[in-house]
């Protein structure tokens, strides 16, 4: 029965929503993350264009698995509308991400897939947020 609450059922308890975001967020974590070591390790590009990029192919796979199994209930019917709403809400997490990848990276020393580390458990609550409570219903 909590299996299936948890992971199955639809549901407006926003702690239940947490629970599948963390899911979610740690899969397209996985792309952000993979692809912005890819991108900077192999293609050379600087880890800026890569977290730019990467962070834009998590924010797209994000935005399908949460609309599919975590906010079902939309407070827009426009699905362009809706996306656009989502993405918004996503580059200010992106300009959240390259400031903070920056600060932590090139202003304190620290080698940058740590600041990706930390800078995702941060930008992670700002779009759990923003999407909970601009763009999905109660």
């Amino acid at each position: 029965m909590l299996i299936r609450k948890l992971f199955v059922e639809e549901t407006d308890n926003w702690l239940i929503q947490l629970f599948r975001y963390c899911f979610v967020g740690g899969f397209a974590f996985l792309v952000d993350y993979g692809l912005l070591y890819a991108l900077t390790e192999f293609c050379g590009c600087h880890y800026i264009v890569s977290a730019t990029i990467s962070f834009i192919a998590g924010l797209i796979v994000n935005y399908l698995l949460s609309t599919w199994w975590i906010f079902r209930k939309s407070k827009l019917k426009n699905k362009a509308a809706e996306f656009t709403i989502f993405a918004l809400i996503g580059v200010v997490g992106l300009i959240l991400n390259n400031v903070l990848l920056y600060v932590f990276t090139d202003l304190l020393g620290i080698y940058y897939m740590i600041s990706k580390l930390i800078t995702t458990a941060l930008v992670m609550i700002w779009n759990f947020a923003g999407r909970k409570i601009i763009l999905f219903k109660n």
